[in-house]
Parts: structure tokens; sequence; C-alpha cells
């Protein structure tokens, strides 16, 4: 019996409902520690909330790294040559980084109070544009799919090794400032650092390579088992790992420890294996899952309207004010207004397509 092929992966169900599982962490993060008032801070609840927040990051990092190998091999199927599909990569990769500017920007703008050095603090898109970039040199670096699973396995885990280590080298100091804020924490100026984070961005590129290397559903089938019990392994090792002394003189478990960054690599492996899973068991998806994906696939949007609405002045009176039952309200109707407005925006973008290709057709057909 003839296997089915597998779906074009530039749609994959599975892969836009666990960004759309991203988005929601990534909102439940930003509401979370914004609107929650001191008082709640210090219960159980809030913390295995912020813990459940953490993997937002990790999640839209390492799905980048997945889409890496996924648009370079669309690109060759549609006649391009390996440098041509890596070129489009790399300058998605860099427009990532413009936007992260832009957005820094905006946030200057309609932030209260906000001090002109935030035009240089590092976020997430700082973070993700290079990472895009690295990731799509090293594809076009290597030909086979075990060299470029090799490559970005050994990259992955160099850099979280090299993190505790990186953090503390004192030479850094020599750089710029602007450029040791993207390799090591500076207060309120980086959230998020080159060490560890780019390895997030490398350990999804090896997935994004195995996925591309499978030509039928079967073979599919396999390679997600096989990701969601490695994911499972290594959290296993990683948890194991924790309870043993540190090999590194200064490491701290929930920031630098590279069993750490192992525990959350295999959650997110595991749960890219689930939600396979579920597009196994659901011959047409429910509509719960379709505005999931609805948020994945605009999960760049969502995160440029929603951190302003949750930090600047339209929820000004909320800012760390709420219970956390409160908070978790606040949550749910936040949350549908983003689904609201990715349906609006996706309304007006069809109309507005609809109508130019309605005049193009007309130009076309009018008699010269």
């Amino acid at each position: 019996m003839t296997s089915t092929p597998t779906p074009d992966r530039r749609r994959a169900a599975y892969i836009d409902w666990t960004r759309g599982i991203a988005v929601l962490l990534m909102i439940e993060a930003h509401t979370v520690d914004a609107w929650t008032r001191q008082a709640s801070r210090g219960s159980t609840a809030y913390g295995y909330a912020v813990m459940l927040a953490g993997f937002a990051a990790p999640l839209f990092l390492w799905l980048a790294g997945v889409s890496v190998p996924l648009a370079a091999a669309a690109g060759i199927r549609r006649g391009l040559s390996r440098r041509a599909a890596a070129e489009g990569v790399v300058r998605r990769g860099l427009e990532i980084f413009i936007l992260a500017i832009l957005f820094r920007l905006q946030a200057f703008i309609l932030s209260p109070g906000a001090h002109p050095v935030t035009l240089f603090r590092v976020d997430i898109l700082n973070i993700m544009g290079p990472a895009i970039v690295a990731a799509g040199l090293v594809w076009l670096l290597f030909e086979s799919t075990a060299a470029r699973v090799t490559a970005f396995a050994v990259l992955a885990t160099a850099v979280t090794m090299a993190t505790p280590i990186v953090r503390n080298i004192g030479s850094i100091s020599v750089l710029p400032v602007w450029l040791q804020w993207y390799i090591r924490p500076a207060g309120d100026n980086t959230t998020f650092t080159s060490f560890p984070w780019i390895g997030f961005a490398f350990a999804g590129a090896a997935v994004g390579v195995l996925l591309t290397a499978v030509r039928e559903k079967r073979s599919e089938r396999r390679l997600l088992a096989g990701i969601g019990i490695t994911g499972a392994l290594v959290v296993a090792a990683g948890f194991y790992a924790s309870s043993l002394p540190s090999i590194y003189a200064e490491s701290s478990f929930w920031t630098t420890s590279p069993t750490y960054f192992a525990i959350r690599a295999g959650v997110l492996m595991a749960t890219l294996a689930v939600m396979f899973a579920v597009d196994e068991l659901v011959s047409t998806p429910v509509s719960a899952l379709q505005l999931l994906a609805h948020l994945g696939r605009s999960s760049l949007f969502v995160y440029w309207i929603h951190v302003e609405l949750v930090y600047g002045y339209a929820t000004w009176p909320l800012r760390r004010r709420l219970p956390l039952w409160g908070t978790a309200i606040a949550y749910v109707v936040f949350t549908l207004l983003m689904l609201g407005a990715v349906l609006l925006r996706d309304r007006v973008v069809e109309r507005w397509r609809s109508r130019k290709r309605q005049i193009t057709f007309q130009y076309k057909e009018k008699p010269v």
C-alpha cells in the first residue's frame, strides 16, 4: 500500500496550532506581569502562572528555527537555487530585526514615562531576527540532512553550555554597551540575550530539517513520534542533571542552566508531537483549533499590537491592580479582543485583495 504524501508544510496545521499556543502563552505572560497586584505575586498560583508563561519565548524562537528549513525547502520547490532560497530566509531575518527597532520606537512614543535608552532595549525580535539569519546561513553551508541536523544540534548545545561562562566573561565589558546587551543581561535593557535564547532557534532548526526530509505520511508519523519520545527523554535527562552538582562556578537554574534549557527544549518537542497527534485524530478541525491557527499565523501582528495595549496608556488603570483571579478574567477578555482584531484584519485584507483583483480584471478586459 502506498503511503499518503505529506501535506504542504508551509501551512501544516499542527505547526500553526503550536504557534497559536505560543501566542496564548505570550499574552498570558504579559497580562500577568502587567496587571497582577503586588499582594498576589507571592502566591503559589502566581508562581505557576509565571512558569507557564516562561515557555512562550522559547516556543516562539524554537518555531522560528523550525520554519527556517521549511521556508528554504519551499523556495527550492518553487525553483529557486539553494543560495537564493537561503537569501530569502536571511532577508526575512533582517526584516524582523528592522521591525524590532521600529517596535522599540513605537514603544517609546506610546509608553508612559519611557526613557530614550529604551530605544536600544533588546527584546525577543532583536534576538529572533539574527537567529533566523544565522540559521539560514548554516542551512546554506551544509547540504545533506545529516550534516544540517548535526550542525544545528551542535550549535544549540554549544550555545547553552557556553551561557554560564559567557555571562561572566569580564572582557565583554570592553564591547560597546549596546552590543553587551545582546550577550548578557543589563537590567531592564535586556529582556532577552543571545545566550541562551538563540540556542532555541538552532534546536528548532534541527527539527525543521528533519521535517523537510520526510516524503510520506507514514514517515512523518514515525518522525513526530520519535520527536515526542526524544523530547520526553530530554526532559527526564534535564531533571536528572539538575539534581547533580553544577559543573560551573556560577550558574542559575532559571536563567543560565543548560539543564533548564534541556527541559524546555524537550517540552517544546513533545508539544509539537502532541499537536501532530491532534491533527491526526481530528479529520475536520473544530472551530477552536481553526481560531488557534488564526492566532498562530498572525503571531507577529498580535505581538505588535498587544504589548502596547497591555503596558501602555490604554490599560494603565489596570496596571498592577488586579488580584490573580481578576487578571485571569481580564486575560480571557483581552485574548478574545486580540482574536477579534486578527479576524477583522483578515477580513479587511481579503476585501482589499478582492477589490484589487476586480480592478485588475476590469483593466485587462478593457478594450484597447
